[in-house]
């Protein structure tokens, strides 16, 4: 598995455990580290992705909620929400990272822990989001926000 998917994976277990456990992510991500050692680029791009994620929670919630029709958020399934704010912030705060790489590693990760919907489900969220929002991706981690 190539070094960003590990951290994918890491940063979705992160992501989940703050959610499900109600924990600080300093003190998720010491605990998982503790626990499953991963090699420092794997950290590093892990800890990107958490710390943006929580970062801009509001506003990659605000963007999931417009277009996951009849859907609200808090009844998504915690790993399907997850996936979804992790690739929003993929899509609209890395722009080194190509749109459809963010859009498969995001189905990637949902057809390896969602359940059997959560694939379709994720695929048609962000396309929606990225073709709707394409414009906005010129966002990056420069202190601008959505």
């Amino acid at each position: 598995m190539r070094l960003r998917s590990q951290a994918r994976e890491v940063t979705l277990c992160l992501l989940y455990q703050v959610e499900i456990r109600k924990i600080d992510f300093n003190l998720a991500r010491h605990d998982y580290l503790e626990h499953n050692p991963q090699q420092q680029e794997v950290v590093d791009f892990s800890s990107l992705l958490l710390e943006g994620v929580i970062t801009n929670l509001e506003h990659l919630d605000c963007l999931i909620k417009k277009y996951a029709e009849n859907w609200e958020i808090a009844r998504m399934a915690v790993i399907d929400r997850s996936i979804l704010r992790m690739a929003c912030f993929e899509l609209f705060f890395l722009e080194e990272i190509p749109p459809k790489v963010s859009i498969n590693e995001a189905i990637e990760l949902a057809k390896r822990f969602g359940d059997i919907n959560s694939p379709r489900f994720i695929n048609g969220v962000i396309d929606r989001i990225y073709k709707s929002e394409e414009g906005v991706r010129v966002i990056s981690l420069s202190g601008k926000s959505l």
